[in-house]
């Protein structure tokens, strides 16, 4: 039985529940991390506001962004014992309509461009075919409304398969009470996470050195956020239909 965890981007699984990745991969139990959003785009001409984003990073182009982003996920994979897949969407700020346009031109905390609408089925299509029977599935809750992860979770809850849920990081630790309606009518259970599993956890995390400064700041506040999100319950809850 394998644990696959579904993130919309090269870092969300990893930030969101690293240290269980890492408990379950030790205890024997296979563990992979599934980036939905993680293609190479096919225009490489950037919009202001992916540029703008680019420029925060530090990572160049297009092309040579997401390959640096694939690289960091490899790397903090591999500290937490997990396998990885990367499927071929586009984040949504590279996305384009069919004249080439940006779809997302400003923000990713938006409704989705009527271009997309279809975009979840292809997502559900591209999760099924690379799916086995006895998969566990984990997706993210939403929490903090980023399009890519509603997408993400559309998609997921479009397998008619049983489902976990994670909080997502860091929007979680922002908005701490969006967790209240984001779990309504849901069950949750505490997964322990020892002191090696936290560090495992902050050491994954600190892979994705281009993202570090844009979510945290600095590598000692993105460190200082993890261990005061575990030391809440020394452990990560997820949560499943009751």
């Amino acid at each position: 039985m394998r644990w696959v965890y579904l993130a919309p981007h090269l870092d969300d699984a990893v930030l969101s529940c690293g240290g269980l990745i890492y408990e379950q991969a030790k205890q024997g139990t296979p563990v992979a991390v599934w980036t939905l959003m993680s293609g190479y785009p096919w225009n490489r001409r950037l919009s202001g506001f992916a540029a703008e984003i680019h420029a925060e990073w530090g990572t160049g182009g297009a092309w040579r962004t997401v390959f640096i982003r694939r690289q960091e996920d490899r790397r903090a994979a591999r500290l937490l014992g997990a396998q990885v897949q990367h499927f071929h969407f586009l984040d949504m700020i590279y996305r384009r309509s069919k004249k080439g346009e940006a779809l997302y031109p400003e923000d990713v905390f938006v409704e989705r461009h009527p271009a997309d609408q279809g975009l979840p089925d292809q997502l559900a299509t591209a999760l099924h075919a690379s799916l086995r029977l006895d998969d566990v599935i984990v997706c993210p809750l939403a929490i903090g409304g980023h399009l890519d992860h509603v997408l993400v979770r559309e998609a997921a809850e479009k397998l008619h398969r049983p489902l976990w849920y994670y909080a997502d990081v860091p929007y979680v630790l922002q908005h701490p009470q969006a967790l209240i309606p984001a779990t309504r009518g849901l069950v949750s259970i505490l997964f322990p996470i020892l002191q090696e599993g936290l560090r495992a956890w902050i050491a994954g995390v600190l892979a994705y050195a281009s993202q570090i400064s844009s979510l945290f700041g600095d590598n000692e506040k993105a460190q200082e956020a993890i261990r005061s999100y575990w030391a809440l319950e020394t452990g990560l809850r997820l949560w499943r239909p009751g």
